[in-house]
């Protein structure tokens, strides 16, 4: 195969997969970006509580 059949391919394949968005239907951004940020609070939290030498 040449650099410009497998090019070919790729953006054929790359094409097909972009119709559906690549998003999940069960995923909501605001739920998981807020579980994140609850996330890392609460490890800030614990890593300051065990850090009271300063």
């Amino acid at each position: 195969m040449s650099l410009h059949a497998t090019a070919a391919n790729l953006v054929t394949l790359a094409s097909e997969g972009a119709e559906h968005g690549g998003n999940h239907d069960s995923l909501n951004p605001y739920l998981t970006g807020f579980g994140s940020l609850a996330a890392l609070l609460l490890l800030l939290w614990i890593t300051t509580r065990f850090n009271r030498d300063r």
